[in-house]
């Protein structure tokens, strides 16, 4: 039985879906949510196979919900529900860990194949989505996973405007580790100095 919760403000949606779902012998609803805070609690408690997930929430929108389940709950798969096909809108899902992205006009036969193909461990975008993005995320997942916990953690800071002082003290640490850590993680990301690792912190928008 794949076990499956809703994440959408519009009731009326999460209505539609629930009645879609609710004569499939294979699929149980564990959980219907209007906002991230109340989906985050739902996950927590029941741990469904699948959510689908709407991006534009209360509380806690979809990117920073799909994150804390891809973080805490590794067996959770996201399917992000959206109306919008835009660039920035898949890249941040999927790098967020969505295994799949729909469009909120999907035929009602193909959120189902969706949430059947997550949930067997595949990955499922609508038709519409740029593949290329897909490639991308995946370059740029090879990228994070080059660098050591303690390094991803320097370079969140380093996208939040730290200084290498201000690092070593909120990690208690000496000033020469951090450094140490930075030229490090320029010679794994093959770029050219300070300035570029910043640059690329910021382009990234890493929250790890």
């Amino acid at each position: 039985m794949i076990t499956v919760a809703i994440a959408e403000d519009h009731q009326s949606l999460v209505d539609g879906i629930e009645l879609l779902l609710r004569y499939e012998e294979d699929i149980s609803i564990v959980g219907m949510a209007n906002d991230g805070e109340f989906l985050l609690d739902i996950v927590q408690k029941r741990q469904p196979n699948v959510v689908l997930m709407d991006i534009k929430m209360p509380k806690v929108d979809g990117i920073s919900a799909t994150r804390n389940i891809a973080k805490d709950y590794p067996t959770t798969k996201v399917i992000a529900f959206s109306m919008f096909d835009q660039d920035d809108a898949v890249t941040q899902m999927v790098q967020a860990g969505a295994q799949g992205y729909l469009l909120k006009n999907s035929p009602l036969e193909e959120v189902l194949n969706a949430i059947r193909v997550v949930a067997s461990g595949g990955t499922f975008f609508d038709e519409k989505i740029n593949p290329d993005l897909l490639t991308t995320n995946a370059a740029t997942t090879k990228q994070k996973n080059v660098l050591s916990k303690s390094e991803r953690e320097i370079l969140v800071l380093i996208g939040q405007g730290k200084t290498t002082s201000e690092i070593a003290a909120i990690r208690f640490t000496a000033v020469s580790t951090v450094e140490k850590h930075r030229k490090n993680m320029i010679r794994k990301l093959g770029i050219s100095g300070k300035g570029e690792l910043l640059r690329y912190a910021l382009e990234k928008k890493y929250d790890f």
